[in-house]
């Protein structure tokens, strides 16, 4: 008896909840609000954009200080703004997109019901948390007045990074309590005839 090979099994099993889909923002198949959709492709092409500014900042001065034998100080503060910008927009489209780490192995065995109900407590304390971040990022802008030493850029333009990714995180994850809520009273999607 000779038994043939076993195709390799589909990552997918273990990276996709099959649970979290009505929650998922996809541009592809035009799932969740337009205006998040629309929104997370603007940041990527924004991470895209600051990510290639980086790299042309930071190369110019090391080049300058390899072959010029002089420091280009303004690079240095470019390249500290533009990760900054870099760190809280990744944050914003990884949220939309259902890329930070999590541990589902609860969620996945529980009833959908019980899922939808712990979907819907981790999307009220993101929300909560975020809410603070950006009061808190609020009251930093209303106090900031400073300019960056070298370029004299507004601190400002750099601190709203915060605030927009803040607000974009609390206003999606509004909107996933809002669908958790509604799976809840209806039992899940599997009573909705969905998958």
């Amino acid at each position: 008896m000779s038994s043939s090979p076993q195709p390799p099994a589909d990552p997918g099993v273990y990276l996709d909840d099959p649970r979290r889909r009505p929650l998922e923002l996809d541009t592809e198949e035009r799932r969740g609000p337009a205006l998040f959709r629309w929104l997370t492709v603007v940041m990527e092409h924004l991470i895209a954009t600051i990510l290639v500014a980086l790299i042309v900042s930071v190369s110019a001065n090391v080049i300058g200080r390899a072959l010029l034998n002089r420091s280009l100080p303004w690079a240095d503060e470019l390249a500290r703004m533009l990760f900054i910008w870099l760190v809280f927009i990744g944050a914003a489209a990884a949220f939309a997109r259902y890329e930070h780490i999590a541990v589902d192995f609860l969620v996945r065995r529980l009833k959908p019901r019980a899922a939808y109900t712990l979907y819907l407590l981790q999307h009220l304390i993101i929300a909560t948390l975020m809410s603070i971040m950006l009061w808190g990022g609020y009251l930093v802008i209303s106090r900031s007045t400073g300019r960056t030493a070298i370029l004299g850029v507004p601190w400002n333009l750099i601190n709203v990074s915060l605030v927009l990714c803040a607000a974009f995180i609390v206003a999606v994850s509004v909107w996933r309590a809002w669908q958790c809520l509604t799976l809840v009273r209806q039992g899940g999607p599997a009573s909705r005839g969905e998958r």
